[in-house]
């Protein structure tokens, strides 16, 4: 076998584990992958900025859309709110990629590192605040009182609209960073919407699903697409979102938000350190 067949090979096992475990923390998180997939394509695959954020936008339509199907099938998702913030962020994705060309690489990462971080923290404290509010009804009426609180849903035409407000706001910053969305949106739907992350997760989805087209779609008509890469890990991601749309079932709300906060809070760290070092 030649010596490139051999490294591409490789390569493309590499990029299909990668997408099979981005495809569980989709399922899971509620994320599109992005702020995953953007610190790996950068630090970990040698991409430069704009062709790892190019490439992450590509691969989170076919996660988002494999764990969407899943949510909508075990009714862990409020397409209504989902749909409002996608249309908003489909509106404005094409312009955080216009601005990402205005800017330096560096500001690029730093401010994708800074949006990731803010959500990790904002997800954090609200994990601990969560902790100790189960502890508390547990110790005195039992964890069935906690566990019936944790699946309101929000309904009404003023939630709607705050929710394509947030995708308006994510668009523009999906663009920008490669990221589907999901690190903004979440954050937003849990304190502006009050909504558990177990609904989130594939509310989430939906929104990600298709704010993240008309930002591929520009950045492939410009070139900035890895397609194997992409593709490769998309073939991945895609049965992974399934798998992780079925552990949800499995993991307690508390622990679903310390995962999400942590893994932001990593992935902003290292593209920090890689701007630095």
């Amino acid at each position: 076998m030649p010596e490139s067949l051999e490294a591409f090979l490789g390569s493309a096992i590499v990029f299909l584990l990668v997408g099979l475990g981005v495809g569980v923390l989709s399922g899971m998180l509620g994320i599109g992958g992005g702020t995953i997939l953007v610190p790996l394509f950068k630090l970990g695959f040698g991409l430069p900025a704009l062709g790892a954020t190019a490439t992450s936008l590509f691969t989170i339509i076919p996660t988002s859309i494999s764990g969407v199907i899943s949510h909508i099938r075990k009714g862990t998702c409020v397409v209504r709110l989902g749909v409002a913030a996608g249309l908003g962020g489909a509106l404005t994705s094409p312009l955080g990629v216009w601005l990402s060309f205005q800017s330096p690489e560096w500001a690029t990462m730093v401010v994708c590192a800074l949006v990731i971080a803010y959500s990790a923290s904002t997800m954090l404290i609200k994990a601990v605040k969560l902790w100790k509010v189960q502890k508390s009804i547990t110790l005195s009426q039992g964890s069935a009182k906690v566990d019936a609180a944790v699946y309101e849903v929000p309904l009404g035409a003023r939630n709607v609209i705050i929710a394509g407000v947030i995708g308006l706001t994510a668009g523009v910053l999906s663009g920008y960073v490669g990221l589907g969305g999901g690190f903004l949106i979440i954050p937003l739907f849990m304190q502006l919407l009050h909504m558990p992350m177990k609904l989130t997760s594939g509310t989430s989805l939906i929104a990600v699903m298709m704010l993240a087209v008309p930002g591929t779609v520009t950045q492939a008509l410009l070139g900035n697409v890895d397609w194997v890469a992409g593709i490769c890990v998309a073939l991945g991601a895609v049965p992974g979102a399934v798998w992780g749309t079925k552990l949800l079932e499995r993991i307690s709300e508390v622990r679903l938000r310390f995962m999400f906060g942590g893994f932001l809070l990593i992935a902003s760290i290292l593209l920090i350190l890689d701007q630095v070092l």
